[in-house]
C-alpha cells in the first residue's frame, strides 16, 4: 500500500505509513503537503535529516528504534537533542553529540530503494537537498 510520495533531490518515492506508530502518523500527516531540506547527518552514519530545532510534534516515543534500516524515517521527538525527522539510505546507528538516541519508526519507503545511495552521496558532496511529502 502507498501512502505518500516522497521527492527528494527529484528522486521521487512511493512509502507507506507505519501502524505501530499511530500518534507519531497523525501529527506528521496533518502538516501535509510538508516540504523541507535534507542535510547529511553528523553523527549518525549514513542518513540524511530535517533539523527542526525545539518544533513540539506532541507525540513520546512509539515504534523507536536506534537502528532504522534503510528506507526507514524515523522521529525524534525532541528532548536531550533537538526535534528531527532522518532517513536511513544504509548503516544507521542513530545518536547526537549527547549520545545515542532513538526515533519514531514512521514512514518506510517501499520503492527506488536502490536509489537511496544516490540521495547520500548528493546530499553529502553537493550539500542540502529539498525533499516534499505528499500524500498518494
Amino acid at each position: 500500500m502507498t501512502d505518500l510520495k516522497i521527492t527528494i533531490a527529484g528522486i521521487v518515492f512511493d512509502a507507506k505509513f507505519e501502524e505501530a506508530a499511530p500518534k507519531t502518523v497523525a501529527a506528521f500527516r496533518a502538516q501535509l503537503p510538508y516540504r523541507s531540506q535534507v542535510v547529511h547527518v553528523r553523527w549518525s552514519g549514513e542518513g540524511v535529516w530535517i533539523p527542526l530545532g525545539d518544533t513540539e510534534f506532541g507525540v513520546g516515543y512509539e515504534n523507536h528504534t536506534s537502528h532504522p534500516a534503510p528506507g526507514h524515517f524515523l522521529l525524534y521527538p525532541g528532548g536531550i537533542s533537538e526535534t528531527e525527522i532522518l532517513l536511513a539510505y544504509s548503516g544507521v546507528s542513530f545518536s547526537s553529540k549527547m549520545g545515542q538516541l532513538a526515533g519514531n519508526h514512521f514512514i518506510t519507503i517501499t520503492s527506488n530503494l536502490d536509489r537511496l545511495m544516490e540521495i547520500g552521496t548528493k546530499v553529502l558532496w553537493s550539500g542540502a537537498q529539498d525533499i516534499l511529502f505528499e500524500s498518494a
